[in-house]
């Protein structure tokens, strides 16, 4: 596999996998409309929920402008994202980097298609919810996010250590 091949093989497999869950999701389940819900678990639910903004809610855009203004934002992150995984020489980093282009590319579609992103996870324990409802893309994007902030500091680490062995 080239260089990288896995960033791109990952973002495929993640904005496929998005795709496919939420077909299912609003198509042969049927929940496709505002406050359809199947519970899975006493913690676990499928909920439908259309998200007008980005992570956590953020960024809500509630008219046509607003949308694409998001699709255009979250579109020069992909590139940037592409780019930087075409760069990344790290296979971890590179993985990583997929999670977050083929989530960006699943939310990106949905903002396209519906004018709103799909979301449909709904964990919750009793009343508490410590996410909100959130979709295959999301999860992946979080999860990046995660392995891409412990490497940066356990690399930070071992640089200082290798620094202060060499003084």
């Amino acid at each position: 596999m080239t260089r990288y091949r896995l960033g791109f093989a990952v973002a495929f497999a993640v904005f496929a996998f998005d795709q496919l869950t939420k077909w299912i999701v609003t198509g042969p389940l049927g929940i496709d409309q505002l406050g359809d819900q199947l519970v899975i678990l006493p913690i676990f639910a499928l909920t439908y929920v259309e998200n007008n903004g980005i992570s956590l809610g953020l960024l809500n855009a509630t008219n046509e402008v607003g949308r694409w203004m998001l699709v255009a934002l979250t579109s020069a992150i992909a590139v940037g994202v592409a780019i930087w995984i075409g760069r990344e020489k790290n296979r971890i980093d590179q993985a990583a980097l997929g999670l977050v282009l083929g989530g960006a590319l699943g939310n990106i579609l949905d903002r396209i298609r519906h004018s709103f992103v799909v979301d449909f996870a709904d964990l919750h324990f009793g009343d508490f919810r410590p996410f909100l409802v959130f979709n295959v893309a999301d999860a992946a994007i979080s999860i990046a996010v995660v392995i891409l902030l412990l490497r940066a500091f356990l690399t930070r680490k071992e640089g200082a250590k290798e620094t202060a062995e060499h003084a």
